[in-house]
């Protein structure tokens, strides 16, 4: 009689693991909030808005660049008085009066086409670098959400667990009581109840663990997504 209580409680164990086994959580995905969150991260990830100012300076830098072809150019005068000789034995063209002159810098006119060229490269790279952690920031929000889901999941098969297991200790416990099963069987029901609180308690924090997870990449709590 030992023996067939104690089969009849592994096999119970064993049904209701493979119940809970069977529990799918692809019902449980919301496409619509998934997208909510992706265009959330995508507004308010401090990564990805340093994604965006580098091509917001990347634009800049394009009239800069065009602007600074004046920088090759330098101007200057010369002012001598009305009242002074015009002979000047160091530069006879000297005259009376102001004098102006414009001054090429060479090597600087021949690296601004180049410079030109390169500060278009760097926003294509910045657009580019942009693009990419898009798609990164869209897969990790993704593999957030959907550990948030399988916590959520994990922890109604665990409560259904601990339930499931408080029933049949309290079954196991009046058997006990009116000597129809031993100490043993009786006190496995005990551990397995305990074992599965265990578990619940553990499912919590996990799914506690995954909503903030979720909520830091995003930049606000899931109860202020509308």
């Amino acid at each position: 009689m030992k023996n067939l209580f104690k089969i009849a409680l592994i096999v119970l164990m064993f049904i209701s693991l493979d119940t809970y086994a069977q529990e799918s959580v692809i019902g449980e995905i919301k496409y619509a909030d998934l997208e909510k969150y992706i265009s959330l991260a995508k507004q308010n990830y401090p990564k990805r808005k340093a994604m965006n100012e580098t091509v917001t300076k990347a634009k800049a830098e394009i009239p800069i660049t065009a602007l600074s072809y004046l920088d090759i150019f330098n101007g200057s005068y010369f002012y001598r008085p009305q009242g002074k000789s015009v002979i000047d034995p160091v530069n006879p063209y000297n005259v009376n009066g102001f004098q102006f002159g414009v001054n090429l810098n060479l090597g600087a006119f021949l690296q601004k086409p180049f410079n030109a060229k390169k500060a278009k490269s760097d926003l294509k790279i910045a657009e580019y670098q942009a693009e990419e952690y898009d798609l990164a920031i869209s897969v990790e929000v993704k593999r957030r959400y959907y550990a948030y889901i399988q916590q959520i999941s994990q922890l109604k098969i665990n409560t259904q667990s601990v339930q499931d297991n408080k029933n049949v200790a309290e079954n196991l416990k009046y058997k006990f009581e009116k000597g129809e099963i031993s100490l043993d069987v009786y006190n496995q029901s005990r551990i397995n109840l305990s074992t599965s609180l265990t578990s619940k308690i553990q499912s919590e924090v996990s799914l506690l663990s995954a909503k903030d997870s979720l909520e830091e990449i995003i930049g606000m709590k899931l109860s202020d997504v509308k």
